[in-house]
């Protein structure tokens, strides 16, 4: 099942859509901050790929964790993690990932009904991934983490 807004829709990767996300690219000053769909495709259980398309074509890509890793994040046991969100470097400025976002309580609901919260972490210097956050809804919880390359702040979506 995928939602969809202004032709922009959100459905779980496919075999189909490994060509398009290897084209994939990302500024330096981006791909610090995030990584590239490949880089996160392998399998794991609790975690779910989901592909951002316009029309037929993959702009954007991100994750969606039910492991135990959301631990780390949240004591909410209906809480899902988002990481990894990018839209592909030469379709950026198109507003992508505010719809995106904006579809993400509505596919949360139907893909994952047993989930009522999403929530991500985002250092500190990624400051348009915040304001892009807090724009579609997201709130700072006021909790703080470690991350490989300096402090991230933790927000959350109530997804209702």
């Amino acid at each position: 099942m995928s939602c969809t807004i202004d032709q922009l829709s959100l459905h779980r990767y496919t075999e189909k859509d490994k060509e398009d996300l290897e084209a994939f690219r990302l500024p330096d000053e981006q791909a610090r901050f995030t990584a590239l769909p490949l880089e996160v495709l392998e399998a794991d259980e609790g975690k779910h790929p989901i592909v951002i398309t316009y029309g037929q074509k993959p702009v954007g890509f991100f994750v969606l964790h039910t492991s135990e890793r959301v631990k780390n994040y949240s004591d909410n046991p209906q809480a899902i993690l988002l990481t990894a969100l990018s839209i592909n470097h030469i379709e950026q400025g198109k507003g992508y990932a505010k719809k995106a976002m904006l579809l993400l309580q509505d596919f949360v609901q139907n893909e994952f009904p047993e989930y009522n919260e999403v929530i991500l972490a985002v250092n500190h210097k990624n400051i348009p991934a915040q304001k892009l956050y807090e724009k579609v809804g997201f709130r700072d919880t006021g909790r703080r983490r470690e991350g490989i390359i300096g402090e991230q702040y933790i927000y959350e979506l109530a997804v209702v």
